[in-house]
């Protein structure tokens, strides 16, 4: 399965650490890219140190309007799965979702326009209560893949985390730069 994920606005000032948060959140859980509206370019350069260190090899497009890259990878075949408050519960709706080949997940910030609810596939709920978006992508993510995401290897790693019981466990790979 593909997973993208296309993030649409920002709320100034706040978001750029609840931006930075959802990319972080899409890498580590599976996606393989997040496409931006109107975000702070810093962005890329925090998440091109991540996988640095940590491997992989997660890309970040910076876009101009969001309605482009959803038609277009609806003409590719992807879903779009748009995470809201407002749609059917990721209870009742997961096992579907999972039998999907490509994904494109479209997570708000501020109020997103109508149109985006009927250019959905899907309209997702994760709770009735006020969330943030942080949450509903990795709830999403996670339950879509049944924790998968998590066996998951990145290449060129320089760190990986060890689990353990107690304590911090990081295997550091010596390198030449």
């Amino acid at each position: 399965m593909i997973i993208e994920v296309v993030r649409i606005g920002q709320r100034l000032v706040r978001d750029d650490r609840v931006t930075t948060h959802v990319a972080l959140v899409s890498r580590g859980f599976g996606a393989e890219k997040i496409y931006m509206t109107e975000i702070n370019p810093e962005i890329k350069d925090t998440i091109g140190k991540i996988n640095k260190t940590w491997g992989g090899d997660f890309e970040i497009e910076f876009i101009e309007k969001w309605k482009p890259i959803v038609k277009k990878k609806k003409e590719e075949g992807f879903k779009i799965v748009h995470l809201s408050m407002y749609g059917e519960s990721v209870n009742n709706i997961q096992e579907e979702i999972r039998k999907e080949e490509n994904l494109l997940v479209v997570v708000g910030a501020e109020k997103v326009p109508r149109e985006i609810y009927d250019l959905a596939d899907y309209n997702v709920g994760v709770g009735s209560q006020p969330h943030s978006e942080i949450s509903a992508l990795a709830i999403l993510l996670d339950r879509i893949q049944m924790g998968k995401q998590f066996e998951k290897e990145f290449p060129n790693a320089k760190r990986k985390i060890i689990p353990t019981k107690k304590g911090k466990n990081v295997q550091v790979k010596e390198t030449r730069d």
